[in-house]
Parts: C-alpha cells; sequence; structure tokens
C-alpha cells in the first residue's frame, strides 16, 4: 500500500534495522550512523510519505497486522527509466516475499503512471541479501559507481527492462 503518516515510525525503523543488518559488518559505525540520521529520520521520512511526485513516487509500505514489515520507494530518473531508491524488510521476516511484493508495487507505478520501460537499482558492493534478490529479479550488472568522497563504498549497478 502507498504509505502515509500513520507508518512514519514503522518505515524508519524498518529502515534502520535493515540498514544495519546489511551493512553492520561492512561499512563503520559512523558511516551508519550518518546514513540513518540523514535518511531514516522522521521530518524526512514524514514528507516523503506525504508529498510524491514524479521523482519521487512516495514510500509503499508492506504491514501486517498494523505493523510496517516492509517499506521501499522509487522514481523517476529519465523520461522513460524509473529507480528503486529505497527497499528494505524486517529483518526477521526475509525470504517471505515481502520485498517482491513491495518491488512490483514499484515497478506498477512507475509502468502505469509515469511509462517507464527500464529500471535502475543501486547496490553497494558486497552486499549478499540485495545482489542475489535483484538478478533473481531480471536486474542485470551494468557497471561499478565508485564515489570520489568514498571509494571503499563501492556501488553496482544493476538495470531491466519492464
Amino acid at each position: 500500500m502507498i504509505a502515509n503518516e500513520s507508518h512514519v515510525e514503522g518505515i524508519s525503523s524498518v529502515c534502520i534495522r535493515g540498514y544495519w543488518a546489511t551493512y553492520g559488518e561492512t561499512h563503520s559505525k559512523e558511516w551508519i550512523e550518518r546514513v540513518i540520521r540523514d535518511f531514516y529520520n522522521h521530518e524526512r521520512i514524514l514528507r516523503e510519505v506525504t508529498e510524491s511526485n514524479r521523482d519521487w513516487g512516495g514510500y509503499f509500505a508492506a504491514v501486517e497486522n498494523g505493523k510496517v514489515v516492509g517499506a521501499a520507494g522509487g522514481g523517476m530518473i529519465d523520461e522513460e527509466v524509473g529507480e528503486l531508491f529505497v527497499i528494505y524488510v524486517d529483518p526477521e521476516r526475509r525470504n517471505e516475499g515481502i520485498g517482491s511484493k513491495l518491488l512490483d508495487a514499484i515497478t506498477k507505478q512507475q509502468k502505469e503512471e509515469y511509462g517507464a520501460k527500464k529500471q535502475w537499482v543501486s547496490v553497494q558492493k558486497g552486499n549478499m541479501k540485495g545482489i542475489p534478490f535483484y538478478e533473481s529479479k531480471g536486474f542485470k550488472f551494468q557497471y561499478e559507481n565508485i564515489p570520489k568522497e568514498y571509494p571503499t563504498y563501492i556501488k553496482l549497478r544493476h538495470s531491466r527492462k519492464i
């Protein structure tokens, strides 16, 4: 479902726990805390569930018994090109199809509302939770993106036709 104000705390919690579970062994504590502070704080998520447009389609939340168990969001990066910007599932609920349903919802939005024909995602090099998931969904590795300011945190760019 498209998330709303009632999902803000749950989205924040899932993203924070998911980020720690994904990167806790590969990234510094300072890096993780900075990402969490910048992206998964209450104010930012509140804004991102109340404002949506072509560039940011809003958050989608997977909710079970009133609790957020997964969250994802994406947007358009070119006329017919969408991107998945964020997707996290409660670490205790992985491999139940929640991530697949969230990806499907974002893909449907990008295709039907915005006319996307291609979709991109960035995955941290070494992220063995994310890479197999995206490859199983038809994403193919395209190239490495090495940020100048953080050359040890290499992003792998993957795309697929949708």
